[in-house]
C-alpha cells in the first residue's frame, strides 16, 4: 500500500535507463533524485512521515543506496543506523542470510551485536522489486531478535511482487513511488 501524501512530485526525480544491466530490463536511477536537494529532502520527509510516532530504536539499511537513505531517516528521526552489507564487507563478528538471485546465490550480513532481542527496527531501501534482499534483511533481523516495526522504500515495482510478498511475512510497507513493469 503507498501510504504517501503525495505532496511532492519524487517520481520526475528518478532516472529510467533502459535495457541495463541487461536488456529488458529499465533501471530506476535515484542518484538524479539524491542529486536534487529538493527531491533528497521530499523522499527522506516522505520515508519518515508515517514514523514520527512510532517507537523505533534504529533504522537499518541495506547496502549501498540504503545507506544513503537509511542515514537520513535515522537522522531525521534521532535514532541510530544499523548497516545490513554484503558478505565479507563488516569488520567485526557477523550473522549472515543467503538468498537467491535469478542468477545464483548472495549474502547479506550485519553485526552480530548490533542488535538485541526486543529492539525496535524500521528497515530503510530504495527499492523493493522481487524481495529477494529485503526479505533476507527482515529474516536477519528477526533471528537477531528485532521487532520489525516496517520497511520503507522509496520504489516499489509491483509487477515484481516483491512489497506483496514482505506484507505475505506480515511486514508492513510503505513506499512512495511505484513503476510498472521490471
Amino acid at each position: 500500500m503507498n501510504t504517501s501524501r503525495k505532496v511532492f512530485d519524487i517520481k520526475q526525480y528518478i532516472r529510467s535507463i533502459p535495457d541495463y544491466p541487461k536488456p529488458g530490463i529499465i533501471f530506476r536511477d535515484i542518484t538524479t533524485l539524491l542529486a536534487s536537494a529538493h527531491g533528497l529532502r521530499a523522499a527522506v520527509d516522505e520515508l519518515i512521515w508515517p514514523f514520527l510516532n512510532e517507537d523505533i530504536d534504529y533504522v537499518i539499511g541495506i547496502e549501498a543506496r540504503g545507506f544513503i537513505l537509511g542515514g537520513a531517516v535515522a537522522h531525521e528521526l534521532g535514532k541510530g543506523f544499523v548497516p545490513i552489507r554484503k558478505k565479507g564487507k563488516l569488520p567485526w563478528k557477523v550473522i549472515g542470510k543467503d538468498y537467491e538471485l535469478e542468477y545464483g546465490v548472495d549474502r547479506i550480513e550485519v553485526h552480530a551485536d548490533a542488535i538485541s532481542q526486543g529492539d525496535k527496527v524500521l528497515l530503510v531501501d530504495d527499492l523493493i522489486a522481487t524481495g529477494g534482499t529485503a526479505n533476507a534483511a527482515i529474516d536477519l533481523i528477526r533471528e537477531s531478535g528485532g521487532d520489525l516495526v516496517a520497511a520503507a522504500f522509496v520504489i516499489d515495482l509491483p509487477d515484481l511482487g516483491g512489497a506483496e510478498r514482505l506484507r505475505q511475512k506480515g511486514v508492513k510497507v510503505h513506499t512512495l513511488v511505484e513503476f510498472e513493469g521490471a
